[in-house]
């Protein structure tokens, strides 16, 4: 439970911080087309998680930043779309996809 806190805290929060609050701050006014904008946000999030060398957590994190960057142009709310991910991350945590996005085993 601890690690989960510690996962909130210190990994999502600050990639909501960046890629959704700064990034959509920053950028939305040079788009036109929400969808196009969305999409390019899901994949700059889902290509920072390069790092791990796995084409199913690219996947997962594209179509989590699909979502997260839904949630955060309803709401404009980064503790909600931060409060959202932790929820996915810990979920996918939980059912044993741990190891693959990086939460120790």
């Amino acid at each position: 439970m601890i690690f989960l806190f510690i996962y909130a805290f210190f990994s999502v929060y600050p990639q909501e911080l960046l890629f959704r609050t700064f990034f959509f701050k920053r950028y939305e006014n040079l788009f036109k087309n929400e969808r196009l904008f969305i999409f390019i946000n899901a994949v700059l999030f889902s290509l920072a998680h390069l790092f791990f060398q796995n084409t199913i957590v690219i996947v997962i994190t594209f179509i989590g930043g699909i979502l997260f960057a839904i949630t955060y142009k309803k709401t404009k709310s980064t503790f909600l779309v931060s409060v959202e991910h932790a929820i996915y991350g810990c979920w996918l945590f939980t059912v044993g996809m741990g190891e693959m996005l990086g939460f120790p085993s």
